[in-house]
């Protein structure tokens, strides 16, 4: 543990609380997936859900707390698009979503990746919009709609759920694209 005047961990630092959080999350991924596929629209399957999601607020509560690290930068956003992802996948193979929002998402969410990478590689930094606490939100509650049991039924209330993800993950993705193109061009 390096200490960061008092705060805790150093950006370098991988064995953190926060990681650890982190880490949980990934780990507990295929558990929401199996009870998904297994138990479908239950309560145990949204408390599975809740505790994935709830490890996503406190992992970086924990972070802000004790120090940021680089790890944590990269496996928080890991950890989130693997659990989103997964479980949009599933909910499509199981026909409770449509495919085309989810693959727009992907898409998205895999592009962005890559693009921020790429643009990192050249010096860019593109920081966190709070506009990605709203889609992932958004996301939550699309993925919400089919497994919480009194709206599992309603396939309009999915419909309606998945597109707007679909529409502010593509909206926020322009904003990023837009954030790294305006850094690219910035002096040094």
């Amino acid at each position: 543990m390096t200490d960061t005047a008092g705060r805790g961990f150093g950006p370098s630092a991988l064995a953190t609380p926060a990681n650890a959080l982190t880490v949980l999350r990934l780990l507990g991924t295929p558990i929401f997936i199996g009870f998904i596929v297994t138990q479908g629209a239950t309560w145990w399957t949204v408390v599975v859900g809740l505790a994935l999601a709830g490890t996503d607020g406190l992992d970086g509560w924990v972070a802000r707390r004790q120090g940021a690290t680089r790890s944590g930068a990269f496996l928080d956003p890991l950890a989130d698009k693997a659990v989103v992802l997964a479980a949009m996948f599933t909910l499509s193979y199981e026909h409770h979503l449509p495919w085309l929002p989810v693959i727009l998402i992907a898409a998205r969410e895999v592009g962005m990746s890559a693009y921020r990478s790429f643009v990192g590689r050249r010096g860019v930094s593109i920081p966190a919009r709070s506009s990605a606490k709203v889609k992932t939100l958004i996301q939550d509650i699309a993925i919400g709609t089919c497994i919480i049991p009194p709206l599992a039924t309603h396939h309009p209330v999915q419909l309606v759920a998945i597109w707007a993800a679909a529409a502010i993950t593509l909206v926020t993705g322009a904003q990023y694209l837009n954030d790294g193109w305006r850094g690219a061009r910035r002096p040094a």
